[in-house]
């Protein structure tokens, strides 16, 4: 009896684990850039250019920023979590650049 408990209270701690590994804060994140990579292809169809690609940032990466259109937020976080700049070129061609960025809505931690 004692063994089957053990076994219980193992799993139970396993699932609610893999729970919140998959849960809130990820989702949210996704929610996010996908509604900033629709806002980007509805701008670009508004503005008569095409679409943009999302370039994953690699450190030492040359960019050619000639304006910067939007920004994805970092609020309401403390986690490291994924971020996206969309960007016009010195042609005029349209870039989101994905990256790795800290939240600032860490409240009472330094």
């Amino acid at each position: 009896m004692k063994a089957l408990k053990s076994i219980s209270a193992l799993l139970i701690l396993t699932a609610s684990s893999v729970a919140l590994a998959e849960g809130g804060s990820d989702r949210l994140h996704g929610q996010m850039i996908q509604a900033n990579e629709q806002a980007m292809r509805t701008y670009a169809a508004a503005n008569g250019k095409n679409e943009p690609e999302v370039t994953h940032y690699r450190y030492g990466m040359k960019l050619d920023v000639a304006k910067v259109i939007s920004v994805t937020s970092n609020r309401g976080s403390c986690d490291v979590m994924p971020a996206q700049m969309n960007y016009e070129d010195s042609t005029g061609k349209l870039n989101i650049l994905e990256y790795r960025t800290s939240g600032i809505g860490c409240r009472g931690q330094n």
